[in-house]
């Protein structure tokens, strides 16, 4: 056996603080993929950026204002959206909520 880690607990993974009512917490990786758990207060943002990973999303609880390549939805809690690599997006939190992100690769700058 390798030491790939096949189970997770979310309670071991410390959170970091990303920007003012924005936390993330990494939940599990393989080189090719990382799960991310983000918890947002009401307000909270995901400032606009992009990368070279695609990301898919779900919303656990909450709503959120998303904004995909200058597309913005609100999507709520059991909603889902997609990015394609190197799109510029961003999310804003109408309320509290918690989005669990799915990336691939694995974001090298989340470990």
């Amino acid at each position: 056996m390798s030491d790939q880690k096949f189970f997770a607990q979310a309670e071991a993974a410390p959170w970091v603080d990303v920007a003012p009512g924005n936390r993330r917490r990494v939940l599990i990786h393989t080189p090719e993929l990382m799960q991310v758990e983000f918890g947002f207060d009401k307000g909270g943002v995901g400032a606009l950026h992009s990368h070279p990973h695609i990301q898919v999303s779900y919303v656990a609880e909450g709503r959120f204002e998303v904004s995909i390549g200058g597309m913005t939805q609100i999507v709520g809690t059991g909603g889902s959206f997609i990015v394609p690599g190197g799109v510029v997006h961003g999310v804003v939190a109408l309320e509290a909520g918690r989005l669990v992100d799915v990336f691939t690769p694995m974001r090298q700058d989340f470990v």
